[in-house]
């Protein structure tokens, strides 16, 4: 074709969600392939990508054309419309606009921004026709929006006069920039509705534009686009009443469009003079920030002047502080400081960020003023001593050699980065007052997609095409489950044999994964930012369009995070981290008691600390308490603060191989080696091993002459490994570190081993900080276990599994969980002489606001008896199966000593309860009555539970055992026989196990089929620590399904994998454990407060064993003890064990 004959301008790409099929890379491929000049997007309902478009379009030589495909709310103005077919076509009323000029695309900016924020919380955007006045769409070019669109399903449902009231009204306000749109598809409705068209546009002088509407890249494609309509409706590709389009809606060629319009000629005109009168894209911008301390009608220089002088003096002043107290870090002076932040200071200033740390620092001065705790630090921003002196950050940066160019870097122009961690319960505190501060229209989250992942795309294929759960199911698991590593399906086709074999064997599956391959990558839903928050200088939607996640009152900007930053939007990260809100509570039951304690204030170097980490017992203490990390601390013994920081930045895949070299060398056991003598000074610290980011910097700068910021485009570079960059610092490494004496071939290997580490390599700044909060928490398990375990119960209230583990944790320190008590309990967990009483907010089904009515019904006066309770509660707040629950959870225990007679009273208790409110209500209330006040008869004749019934019930209510659990008995047995507890199994399936032994007491038995007919089973069981399932199959079932039965405890060999929902367990093999125990030779120990326990003891055993029984006195609390070995051989088991624990005087029982 000699000119351009026909523009693209109704494109859809993939940021129509679950509707194009077009990333926006094949589409400018598939343009520039046909020598399109121009090319116009309109997504659906939004401009997500149009930035994007712009700048990528733009660098491919095409034009871009910026539009969107709008649904207009005509209704209002129909509404009185009740001719047949309104309620089918009603709904469909989109139009196509496209942004002529700067002002067009503002204008259409704010009509989109508008949509999503005053529309109807939907998620959907849909402009009220009373907005679009002429004004408001200044700029803007519109198209009638086909057959899907405003004009033409009123015109297919036979609701012409409706239509042309539409197309009236459009060409009013739109003049002659009001475009009537062809499409041909080969739909029925398209032809039918064309000729009405064209009558309009000739009779009232409306141009005509011929588009093609594209969804995915060609023909072939169009059974993936369908299944992705299937998969978006929630319905299956064999069903007819649901959205299907046909397989024309591909990118259509130049040539191709002008045959299929030549009879028409000036609709194709029409797409090249659109395309001429489109001249403005949205371009990218230079950060833009509210002018945090100089006057708006400054300029730029004098408001960048103003605000370093504002950031000087408060930080000149915060440094002073910091040097009073606590003073320079050993080694170093107060000069050293004062150059430190003059060099900072210069070189902020210099890139114009002075108003940045004033921002940041001003919402984090305010959190601080508030009481919310706010962390040390976060990232590479606690490299900066500016940031530590106005408290932006906690840790001395030049105590532990962070460096500033890992932050803000003046080599390269980018926005500093602060990453900040707030009290998870009072984030929202400071964000409102950032709101408040800047203005709500000048404050927005950033928006993120979630895509459709291998994993996820194959089972929603799978649904769509009706192809049998598990046989997808099977397919699934073969695509390996790493989130730090996405596995796509063309790697797996290429790696995983078996997922191969199955697409060549079945054609079915052959589909399934052709299907899944077209759609994997697509967007598949809208959300919002974990953290990022962005803060403008005017309100944001006249920068960037935004959005409203249906979940969030907050506007959020369309871009993702790296194109908002593209667009000149300033985001900062404003975290929430449960460590804090827990070392927060811990202090704060420290000093119940008039205590003082501020956990700023302990010493870095105590030694009870160090020990705990030494001995690996960091359960619940940050960034340590996995398996192997406590291992790993064991092997280390760290003894100081910068043992900590290197654990933190080893133990991750690949540096985590050094942990071994590290301790060896740091204990004696292999000579410290370094790459180069001069290097000592380096890596000194870390014993001649490369494991921070700034490591390599240093050594850059030491033996090649870079400066620190050179070092860190360095390291970026051996990052990102791009051969020519790559090329280019070796030979300016070489070239330094020959002039500093260096033979070629050691600069080499030396620039070599950088390479490596700095991709292995960790940011040390942010291990230092992260460090910190971890021995903060570390020094409160050593000083104060009661208080910090009572936190973290506090913090993990709504999860059961891990409330288990701590209860286990609890145990191990031999600290006492009470059960929780409407007499004692709080609302959360707390500390009453030296124990943990279970906070009442963790039963199950006992929201915040029972938790807190009872403890304020109660206030200092415990419940005399269930009439008392009732009469000081309020039965419009608690329900009937609440204080089932509670009964059952124990909580009545200590008024009605019986659970199952407490459990009975509920309803008596309930009906009293109501009673005496309605009483209240209408003023009667008992004034005159001066009898005994009236309570609630407790039932007589009731049953006892038994022990098993009484501790189900016990689960039910709490989630675990909390009592006591049959496998109590039983833990020198596991550790024997290698048997991990749930709660550890399950995080070592998310780092890659496949298989494990577990011991539980099943609680449940399912029989069932499978689709073959054959038996499965599913096992609910319980530990210490929680509470899981376990599928067994025909094979195991007729081998091992006698002893499978509910009330039994097992040993059980299963087989893992990990799932989207979950973790899924096999059974492999079964073994009870009295069978097992009977092997073992036993050992008992009892301990008692009192000799005269042995009577009662003795009866209790059993001769004929082979087991030994050591009797224990404990007196004057711990202090003395006095220990016995009973005469004789007995058969010990854990059912013995439980017998005598639970006689009166006995304290504690263990097998060994």
């Amino acid at each position: 074709m000699s000119g351009p004959g026909f523009i693209h301008l109704h494109v859809h790409s993939a940021y129509s969600l679950l509707e194009g099929a077009l990333q926006l890379e094949t589409i400018l491929k598939l343009a520039k392939d046909d020598s399109q000049p121009a090319l116009g997007i309109a997504d659906t309902g939004n401009l997500f990508g149009a930035l994007e478009f712009s700048e990528k379009a733009s660098k491919k030589g095409i034009q871009p054309l910026v539009g969107v495909e709008l649904a207009i709310d005509f209704a209002a103005a129909e509404e009185r419309i009740s001719e047949r077919g309104h309620v089918a076509w009603a709904g469909k009323s989109s139009v196509v606009l496209l942004a002529q000029t700067e002002a067009g695309f503002a204008n259409l900016s704010r009509l989109v921004s508008q949509s999503y924020l005053e529309g109807d919380g939907s998620g959907t955007a849909r402009a009220k026709l009373d907005w679009l006045t002429r004004d408001r769409l200044d700029g803007l070019v519109c198209l009638s929006g086909g057959p899907e669109g405003a004009i033409d399903m009123p015109f297919a449902h036979g609701q012409d006069a409706n239509a042309v009231r539409r197309l009236d009204r459009l060409a009013e306000l739109f003049g002659d920039r009001f475009y009537i749109e062809l499409q041909r598809h080969g739909r029925v409705q398209e032809a039918a509705v064309e000729p009405r068209l064209i009558d309009y546009a000739y009779r009232k002088g409306v141009p005509l534009v011929a588009t093609n509407e594209p969804f995915f890249k060609s023909a072939k494609e169009f059974e993936a686009h369908d299944a992705l309509l299937a998969i978006a409706g929630g319905t299956v590709l064999a069903q007819t009443e649901r959205r299907k389009l046909n397989d024309q809606y591909y990118f259509k060629t130049r040539a191709e469009m002008a045959e299929l319009f030549s009879d028409i000629p000036e609709a194709l005109d029409s797409t090249v003079e659109i395309a001429r009168r489109v001249s403005y894209r949205p371009r990218t911008r230079n950060p833009i920030l509210p002018k945090f301390a100089a006057a708006p009608d400054l300029s730029e220089a004098d408001a960048v002047a103003a605000e370093a002088a504002a950031l000087r003096a408060m930080a000149e002043e915060g440094l002073r502080a910091r040097l009073a107290s606590p003073g320079p870090a050993p080694g170093k002076t107060e000069q050293d400081y004062w150059e430190r932040l003059e060099f900072e200071l210069g070189i902020i200033q210099s890139m114009k960020f002075p108003g940045y740390f004033l921002i940041v620092a001003d919402f984090i001065r305010w959190s601080k003023s508030q009481g919310i705790p706010v962390g040390p630090g976060r990232g590479s921003g606690a490299g900066s001593l500016v940031a530590y002196a106005t408290t932006i950050t906690d840790l001395d940066p030049l105590a532990y050699n962070l460096l500033f160019e890992r932050f803000l870097n003046p080599e390269r122009v980018s926005m500093p980065d602060f990453d900040i961690d707030f009290c998870q319960d009072r984030r929202e505190e400071v964000i409102r007052y950032v709101q408040q501060k800047y203005g709500t229209d000048q404050v927005a989250q950033i928006i993120t997609f979630g895509t459709l992942q291998a994993r996820a795309v194959l089972r929603d294929v799978g649904r769509v095409l009706q192809m049998p759960y598990g046989q997808v199911d099977r397919i699934c698991k073969l695509v390996p489950a790493n989130p730090a590593d996405p596995w796509s399906i063309e790697r797996t086709l290429n790696e995983v044999p078996a997922f191969k074999a199955m697409a060549d064997e079945d054609e079915t599956v052959a589909d399934l994964i052709a299907i899944a391959r077209n759609l994997e990558g697509l967007f598949r839903h809208a959300s919002t930012h974990a953290a990022g928050i962005i803060i403008g200088d005017r309100p944001l939607q006249d920068l960037a369009p935004l959005y409203r996640d249906p979940r969030s009152d907050m506007p959020v900007c369309q871009y993702n995070m790296k194109w908002s930053e593209a667009a000149g939007l300033v985001k900062f990260d404003f975290l929430g981290l449960k460590t804090l809100t827990t070392v927060e509570y811990a202090v704060e039951m420290v000093n119940l008691d008039g205590g003082s304690l501020r956990i700023e204030d302990i010493p870095i170097d105590d030694k009870p600390t160090y020990d705990l980490y030494a001995r690996g017992d960091t359960f619940g203490v940050f960034q340590v308490e996995g398996q192997g990390m406590r291992r790993a601390l064991v092997d280390m013994k760290p003894d100081r603060f910068e043992d900590i920081i290197a654990l933190v930045a080893l133990y991750r895949p690949g540096p985590m191989d050094n942990i071994p070299l590290f301790n060896d060398r740091k204990h004696g056991r292999e000579e410290v080696e370094y790459p180069h003598p001069d290097l000592s000074q380096v890596l000194d610290e870390t014993y001649g091993i490369i494991v921070y980011q700034e490591q390599v910097m240093q050594i850059a700068q030491l033996l090649s002459g870079y400066s620190l910021g050179e070092a860190d485009m360095l390291r970026r570079a051996m990052g990102k490994k791009i051969k020519s960059e790559m090329d280019a610092q070796r030979e300016r490494f070489r070239d330094g570190a020959i002039k500093h004496g260096l033979k070629q071939g050691q600069a080499d290997t030396i620039f070599d081993l950088l390479a490596k580490f700095a991709n292995y390599g960790f940011n040390k700044s942010h291990a230092a900080t992260y460090a910190l909060v971890s021995y903060q928490t570390a020094w409160l398990k050593a000083h104060h276990p009661h208080e910090f375990l009572a936190a973290s119960m506090t913090l993990d209230m709504g999860n059961t599994d891990k409330l288990a583990e701590f209860r286990s944790e609890a145990k191990r320190h031999n600290i006492e969980l009470v059960a929780p008590c409407v007499n004692t309990s709080q609302v959360v967990f707390s500390v009453k002489d030296k124990r943990i009483l279970y906070g009442l907010c963790a039963v199950k089904g006992v929201g915040r606001q029972v938790a807190e009515h009872i403890v304020e019904a109660r206030g200092n006066t415990p419940f005399k008896d269930l009439g008392d309770f009732a009469r000081r509660v309020d039965p419009r707040i608690l329900s009937k199966r609440t204080l089932e629950t509670l009964a059952n959870a124990g909580a009545f225990d200590a008024i009605v000593p019986r659970r199952e007679v407490a459990f009975a009273a509920i309803e008596a208790v309930m009906g009293m309860a109501q009673s005496l409110t309605d009483e209240r209500s209408v003023g009667q209330g008992n004034m005159f009555d001066l009898g005994e006040p009236e309570t609630v008869r407790l039932p007589m004749g009731v049953p006892d539970w038994s022990t098993t019934e009484r501790a189900d019930r016990e689960l039910s209510a709490i989630g675990f055992h909390l009592s006591a659990h049959p496998l109590d008995a039983y833990a020198d047995l596991f550790e024997k026989l290698r048997v991990q507890r749930w709660g550890d199994f399950e995080r070592a399936v998310k780092d890659g196990a496949s298989a494990g032994r577990l011991a539980g007491t099943i609680s449940g038995r399912q029989d069932r089929r499978t689709r073959k007919g054959t038996p499965m089973m599913i096992l609910t069981l319980s530990d210490q620590t929680g509470s899981y399932e376990v599928i067994a199959f025909s094979e195991q079932i007729n081998e091992f399904g006698a002893l499978l039965q509910p009330g039994k405890s097992v040993i059980l060999q299963v087989g893992a994998d990990e799932r989207a929902e979950g973790i899924s367990l096999r059974l492999l093999s079964a073994q009870a454990i009295d069978g097992i125990e009977d092997t073992i030779e036993r050992r008992l120990t009892v301990f008692a407060a009192d000799a005269r326990a042995l009577g009662p003891i003795n009866a209790q055993l059993k001769r004929g064993g082979e087991g030994r029984v050591n009797f224990v006195v404990i007196r004057d609390g711990g202090a003395r003890e006095y220990e016995i070995e009973l005469p004789g051989a007995y058969r010990i088991t854990a059912e013995v064990a439980g017998g005598i624990k639970a006689l009166d005087g006995v304290t504690d029982v263990r097998l060994h």
